[in-house]
């Protein structure tokens, strides 16, 4: 019997993790993103803050998606874009999806903060691309 790799430090946990996580959360965001299309399409709150933040959620479980499949190696830091675009999207498409369905927001300015980490991970992985990779 083969036994299970068992991780030394947190840095390798975090390494094995966050690739899991950031499909994971993919897979959550196109399901939102469905989810909400069909809200919008059939009636319930408001149209147009529904289609929004299921737009966002659209766009951004691909890239999740692509990060979490085949980062290893291409950049240096992939977890960086991937935690900002999850915390994004969940504070963004969250607080437009509350104030529709829920008539009240998360909390203030939780759509502001979160389009704001939606911006800060695609500018992330702007930088990521320039920074070379360290080979072992």
């Amino acid at each position: 019997m083969t036994p299970i790799p068992v991780a030394t430090d947190a840095s390798t946990a975090f390494d094995r993790l966050w690739p899991r996580l950031a499909v994971a959360f993919a897979g959550l965001f196109g399901a939102m993103g469905t989810a909400g299309a069909a809200l919008a399409a059939h009636g319930g709150g408001d149209r147009s803050l529904i289609m929004v933040a299921s737009a966002i959620a659209f766009v951004h479980a691909p890239a999740l998606l692509a990060l979490g499949l085949a980062a290893k190696g291409r950049l240096p830091a992939p977890a960086i874009p991937a935690a900002f675009w999850t915390v994004g999207v969940l504070l963004f498409s969250g607080d437009l999806g509350s104030r529709s369905v829920l008539a009240d927001r998360l909390f203030i300015n939780a759509a502001p903060t979160g389009g704001s980490l939606l911006i800060l991970g695609w500018l992330s992985l702007v930088v990521l691309a320039f920074i070379p990779i360290r080979r072992a």
